[in-house]
């Protein structure tokens, strides 16, 4: 059976390897078809489809980010036209505002007393040291490792909930979309989309997308939910199929793999051949890419 995994990242945002090294972890882990979908940036699909294995079908796409009422929410998106000229402006406006944000923060551990330096957030994110520099998505992650290597955090989980997390003492908040603005540019741009671990959702909303958003959503072109994901518990996971069956959205299943930072988990999750023929069939934006 063909195993499909829609949801991954790469060192251009917050995983921990290339986007080549990507692609050749995925055929290890028995993976058909991927989508690259680093936060708010397509700068690994050019390399990820010059390296791309025999065999292995590679969906061009990103993780979207959309806040609703002070929480974040995220939306994987695929098969878009990524020169999209309101799309592509607005990715340009939310990694600009993520960095200012990362710096903003960096500035705060420094007045608490933890010895993290703007300098090594940027090697840590690979900005201005790698091919797809421009490109690089810097965020919470990248400061995360850098609050862990100065002793100030056991681990980045540790990190977030000590320091960034929302609410926390070195908290900064930062541009993001309206998740139902955002699938429509998403669609206006030829793509098709997914809304992301909708039982994890940071911030004021007490862990859950609210449904009644998610409908707003589908009603505006979101075809799928991401139900299947390693941070749902199967209640959740559960509950989440059943919304996508009272919506008419298909459901998605994702690893969400960040590499060595989420233990690579490549098809630990996946998506039903099905299902994901019904998700992609209206995207005219752009096509996956054969090995």
């Amino acid at each position: 059976m063909t195993r499909i995994d829609l949801h991954s990242h790469s060192s251009v945002s917050d995983g921990s390897d290339t986007p080549a090294e990507v692609m050749a972890y995925a055929v290890a882990a028995g993976v058909d078809v991927l989508a690259l979908t680093d936060h708010d940036t397509v700068g690994g699909i050019e390399e990820a489809a010059r390296s791309l294995p025999p065999d292995l079908t590679l969906v061009p796409g990103m993780e979207l980010s959309c806040a609703y009422q002070g929480s974040s929410v995220h939306l994987v998106s695929y098969l878009f036209d990524p020169e999209a000229p309101g799309l592509l402006e607005e990715l340009r406006r939310i990694r600009s505002d993520r960095a200012s944000r990362a710096e903003e923060m960096v500035r705060k551990l420094q007045e608490l007393g933890v010895d993290v330096t703007w300098e090594r957030v940027l090697e840590i994110a690979g900005a201005g040291h790698s091919e797809h520099a421009d490109a690089n998505t810097i965020g919470r992650p990248h400061l995360a490792r850098a609050v862990v290597e100065a002793g100030a955090a056991e681990n980045v989980q540790d990190a977030f909930d000590r320091w960034i997390g929302s609410g926390g003492p070195a908290y900064a908040s930062r541009y993001a979309l309206d998740p139902v603005r955002a699938v429509r540019m998403v669609r206006e741009a030829g793509g098709v989309c997914s809304l992301a671990h909708p039982g994890r959702a940071e911030g004021a909303m007490n862990g859950a997308v609210p449904v009644e958003l998610v409908e707003r959503m589908v009603a505006a072109g979101l075809g799928g939910i991401e139900a299947d994901h390693p941070s749902h518990r199967r209640s959740q996971a559960a509950f989440w199929r059943g919304v996508a069956s009272d919506l008419g959205a298909v459901v998605t299943g994702s690893s969400d793999d960040h590499g060595t930072l989420s233990g690579r988990r490549l098809g630990c999750r996946t998506t039903a051949p099905e299902a994901f023929e019904e998700l992609i069939a209206p995207a005219t934006g752009a096509e996956p890419i054969r090995g």
